[in-house]
């Protein structure tokens, strides 16, 4: 009968060490990444280029939420029949905060909100570009591993305040809000940022992730 007992307690123990294991999930956990974004448009002749690459790092503050920050560059690039016609290299610094819900198995849905802040020039005329925004973008993350896992993300909705100023000092100040990443036809922004939207980042990234 004793030896009964202590079996029981044993699995006990361990099935109730298992599952304060399980509820703590990722919590504690530091995770590196890169997201890679890009995007092309043609017309007529025009070739509208838009790269991204911002590494990020952050930590698991609760099992499923996330907080963390990126640093990286952006290149916007126009081309024509007659060569480059504009090129914008510009500095990214996002904070960001992640809720992720899990689909199934490995593969999880997250939900990411981020406020970049993003900085430089256009080499040509030297227009300065200054942009703060506020996006909100939801995405797929598959653990191929429990260290390794791949994802890809859409803006959903963002927020945007431009500002641009010229080599004489002219300053010019655009405000955005869209529901998705949608092209702008403004014949300013097509001429001195190389037909990007106001929202600077790529609509669509993609990522592979380290979690140690």
């Amino acid at each position: 009968m004793k030896k009964i007992v202590t079996l029981v307690s044993i699995v006990l123990i361990s099935l109730t060490a298992k599952a304060q294991d399980s509820s703590q999930g990722l919590k504690g956990a530091w995770f590196a990444t890169s997201q890679f974004g890009y995007q092309q448009t043609k017309n007529e002749g025009n070739k509208n280029t838009n790269l991204s690459v911002i590494p990020v790092v952050g930590t698991f503050v609760t099992p499923s939420v996330a907080v963390g920050a990126g640093v990286g560059y952006i290149n916007i690039k126009a081309d024509t029949d007659a060569g480059t016609a504009a090129k914008t290299d510009l500095i990214v610094v996002q904070p960001l905060i992640r809720k992720y819900w899990n689909v199934a198995g490995s593969l999880y849905f997250f939900g990411q909100a981020a406020i970049p802040v993003i900085t430089g020039k256009e080499k040509k005329s030297e227009l300065k570009v200054n942009q703060v925004g506020l996006s909100v973008s939801g995405g797929l993350d598959y653990f191929v591993t429990k260290n390794f896992s791949v994802e890809f993300s859409y803006d959903l909705a963002n927020f945007t305040s431009t500002t641009l100023k010229a080599k004489d000092g002219e300053k010019t100040t655009v405000t955005n809000f869209g529901l998705a990443h949608v092209a702008n036809v403004d014949p300013f922004y097509n001429t001195a940022l190389a037909g990007s939207n106001p929202n600077l980042t790529s609509p669509v990234s993609v990522g592979f992730k380290f979690i140690f």
